[in-house]
Parts: C-alpha cells; sequence; structure tokens
C-alpha cells in the first residue's frame, strides 16, 4: 500500500505520498496547469536561481532575527541541495505556463524547500510546525518579489552560455575569412552581380555582425542587475523588516556571483518588466542576424552544380527519400528554425509584458519560459552550427574564379577610366552578346590594344578593386 500523508489548505484537505517533497499547492497547481507539457523541473536552472533567492533570504532573516537559527541554517542547507542540482527534478511538476503570477512555482520552491529543510531537522515531510513553507521559507518575501528576482538571476547566469557560444562562432568565421582572404569572388546586391570582393572579406563580415551582437547582449545583460527583492506584494515591502532589501541583496550577491543591487524605486521595479522586454528583443536581433547569415550560406553553397556553388558545406546526412545522391543544408535550415521560434517568442514576451495591469504583471510566467527556451535555443544552436557546418565550410575557388570572369562586375571599376556611361555601354553590348566585358571594349573599337591592356589591368589589379578593407 502506498503510504500517504493529508495536507490543508483553505479549499480543504488533499492527499499526498508521504514522502513527496512538494505540498498541496504545488498538487493542485499541477491539476490546475496541466497544458503545455514543459515543466518547472526542465528548467533546472531556474530552479536554481529561485533557491539562490530562498538562501539570501533565510540568511537576511536569521541576521535579523526573525529566525531562529537552526530553522534558517536548515532551510539554507536545503537550498544548497537544490543549487548543487542534486536529482530532486521529480518534485517540480507544475507547468511553466501558469496563472497566478508565479506563485505556484514559488510555493513549489517553498514546499520543497521546507521538506527538505524537515528532514535536515530529523521531521518527517508535512511537519510544518517545525519548519512552514509560508511563515519560514517565505518570510519576508513574496511571489511578486522573489519570481522576477530569481528571472533576473536566471537569465544573468545563462547568458554565459549564450555569449560563449556566440564568441565560439564568431571566431570560426573569422579564421574562414583569413583562410578565404585571397579567392576573389562576386559580390552581389538584390541577388544582382555587383562589384567584385574577396569571399573572405564575406566570411569577415559575419564574424563582425556576431562580435556586434556580443556587445549588445552584454548591455542588455545589465538591465537585469535590478532586483525588487524586498518590495514583497507591490513594492511597498509590507511584511518586510527594514534593512531586509539591502541585505538579501547582499547575500544574494555572494550566493549567485552576481553583482545584483536593489531597485530604486521598488513599487516601478514590481511591475515593469520593461529589462525583459529590451533582453528577448536583444535575442530577438541576435537570432534574426543569424538567420540571415544561414540564408547566405544556404545560397552560396546551392547547387552543387546549378547554383551559386561557391562554398560546399559538409555533408550531413542524406537529403531527399526520392532523389540519390541530393544533399542538403541542413545545419543552416535548423538555425533558421530557431530564429524564427525566438522571432515568435520575442512577440510573446512583448504581448505578455504590455499585458501588465497597475501594481503587477501577471504575465511573467509565459515572459520566463519564453526567454529561457529562447537562450537555450540560441546557445545549443549555434554550437551546432559551428561545429556541424561552419568548421568545415570549404571554398570552391574555381567556382568563384570562373563567376567572377564571367560576369560584369568590373564595369564598376571602369567608371574611374571611361566614365559611367561608357561603362553601361560596354556592359550592356557584353550582357547583349554573351561576352566578357573585355571582347565588348574590343568589338566596341574605341579603344586600342594597350588602352584594353591597361584599362583592364586596372580594372582587375588586387590592390585597387579588390583592396581589403
Amino acid at each position: 500500500m502506498t503510504v500517504e500523508r493529508t495536507e490543508t489548505d483553505m479549499l480543504g484537505e488533499r492527499d499526498l505520498p508521504a514522502d513527496a517533497l512538494f505540498g498541496i499547492h504545488t498538487l493542485r497547481a499541477a491539476e490546475n496547469f496541466d497544458v503545455s507539457g514543459i515543466r518547472l523541473r526542465d528548467f533546472p536552472e531556474f530552479v536554481q536561481s529561485l533557491a539562490m533567492v530562498k538562501k539570501a533570504a533565510a540568511r537576511t532573516n536569521k541576521e535579523l532575527q526573525l529566525l531562529a537559527p537552526d530553522v534558517a541554517d536548515a532551510i539554507d542547507r536545503a537550498c544548497d541541495r537544490l543549487i548543487t542540482c542534486e536529482d530532486l527534478t521529480d518534485h517540480f511538476p507544475i507547468d511553466m505556463m501558469q496563472g497566478g503570477a508565479g506563485t505556484s512555482t514559488n510555493m513549489n520552491v517553498n514546499e520543497v524547500v521546507a521538506n527538505l529543510a524537515l528532514l535536515e531537522i530529523g521531521k518527517v515531510p508535512g511537519d510544518y510546525a517545525a519548519v512552514h513553507p509560508n511563515d519560514h521559507v517565505n518570510l519576508s518575501q513574496s511571489t511578486n518579489d522573489v519570481y522576477p528576482t530569481a528571472i533576473r538571476v536566471t537569465v544573468m547566469r545563462g547568458c554565459a552560455a549564450v555569449l560563449e557560444a556566440q564568441q565560439r562562432l564568431r571566431d570560426t568565421f573569422g579564421r574562414k575569412g583569413e583562410e578565404f582572404a585571397n579567392i576573389a569572388k562576386v559580390g552581389r546586391t538584390q541577388l544582382q552581380d555587383a562589384v567584385p570582393m574577396f569571399l573572405g572579406q564575406e566570411f569577415d563580415a559575419f564574424a563582425e555582425t556576431i562580435d556586434e551582437d556580443i556587445i549588445q547582449l552584454r548591455k542588455a545583460m545589465e538591465l537585469m542587475r535590478e532586483m525588487n527583492l524586498g518590495g514583497t506584494a507591490i513594492g511597498t515591502g509590507l511584511n518586510a523588516p527594514e534593512g531586509f532589501s539591502v541585505s538579501a541583496c547582499r547575500h544574494l550577491s555572494e550566493i549567485s556571483r552576481l553583482e545584483m543591487v536593489p531597485a530604486r524605486n521598488f513599487v516601478e521595479a514590481t511591475s515593469d518588466t520593461g529589462a525583459f522586454v529590451s533582453f528577448s528583443g536583444t535575442l530577438k536581433r541576435i537570432a534574426v542576424k543569424l538567420s540571415k547569415i544561414c540564408n547566405d550560406l544556404r545560397l552560396l553553397s546551392s547547387g552543387p552544380r546549378a547554383g551559386l556553388g561557391e562554398i560546399r558545406l559538409p555533408p550531413r546526412q542524406a537529403g531527399s527519400s526520392i532523389m540519390p545522391g541530393k544533399v542538403n543544408p541542413v545545419i543552416p535550415e535548423m538555425m533558421n528554425q530557431i530564429g524564427f521560434q525566438i522571432i515568435g517568442n520575442d512577440l510573446t514576451v512583448t504581448l505578455a509584458a504590455s499585458a501588465g495591469q497597475l501594481q503587477l504583471n501577471a504575465m511573467e510566467p509565459v515572459i520566463v519560459l519564453n526567454i529561457l527556451q529562447s537562450m537555450r535555443l540560441l546557445a545549443r544552436g549555434m554550437d551546432i552550427l559551428r561545429e556541424r557546418c561552419v568548421d568545415g565550410i570549404e571554398a570552391d575557388a574555381d567556382r568563384c574564379r570562373f563567376l567572377y570572369d564571367q560576369s560584369l562586375i568590373l564595369a564598376a571599376s571602369l567608371n574611374p577610366v571611361v566614365g559611367y556611361s561608357k561603362a553601361a555601354i560596354l556592359a550592356k553590348a557584353a550582357l547583349a552578346s554573351g561576352t566578357s566585358l573585355r571582347q565588348a571594349a574590343e568589338a566596341d573599337g574605341s579603344f586600342s590594344r594597350a588602352q584594353l591592356d591597361q584599362i583592364f589591368g586596372v580594372a582587375q589589379s588586387s590592390s585597387v578593386v579588390l583592396k581589403r578593407i
């Protein structure tokens, strides 16, 4: 027989497994919000951050003599078990998509911490007279300051993985830029032949655009340092003693190894989600630019014989169930789809932020779900893109030279020599006759061979036309 315990709340009694670390509030939430299938346990980094907040609060309450030292220390040790990622995931079953502004998440953590603390002092789960989820673990706090503070801590901690993935991808594109530095090719605008360039310049540009986003992500991360812990329900600090916020901030900074600062105005900080909007917008910017890079990789590798074919992507799997030998650019396609998802996530964050009312935004659960999902997708996606695609890209120098020689891109370089109008006439004639630009100039009859040698010698000089910037 299953051994059970009974817990009571304002709605009545419920039975739980006797050894369950969660309590009645978590049980009801798991039943109420079984909607997305994405659970709190799927984001252990968020559980860790919530435990860090609880640990900081327990230490502060002990300092302020609001908690008995033995109770505070038991809560402290219980939080450590969550922070160190001990396998307790089964005790966080609630859906990330939930009503109540995150109260169910906060209570799930309160109950687990309380029951772990009870085990620490030799009691059984559910013996809340000794350590209570609300009266002790949640002392001097509210969901409305715990939850957003934990989101900020989670985002800042998770930024490291995104930044590292960006830096690795940037460096790989940079190395490819050096590898392809002397391969002349056609530069294109509006998918039309434009002017000469080096393939290395194209890859250098990929590296630079990622580097710019690294700078932007670091700036967005700074917005996350301001916390409202100590503001409790609406920012007025109800039930939090004087000095709680400053002390809790100090402890949280030590525990998380992040420099957190108290908000200047707790009422504003409790209702405002602007930092989340800005951060999500930066993730969208990164995703949009990576998707554009992947579009370029797919175009540059198109073919292999009937497309541009200037680069070769490493083949990763058969591309068709019906067309033998076909290989698709599956890794860039994956990154494109990650970009689409993150763009959609950002719209969700935007709408959720705009739905805040008066002193609280009750939509923070969907905000944190989408931001954490976007960060995870970006970090993993960029590493796969680098390892499974960019690292193995090869240039088809012969194809680049063939397209270069067959194009009319030197016409723009002739402007300083023969003028725009004459260069346009020559380009039009070459296009109509299917000949090279030089052949069209020879047929024009306006130039001697010495002049042609001089004009096209200048036009093709890498020191003039293909100068690397």
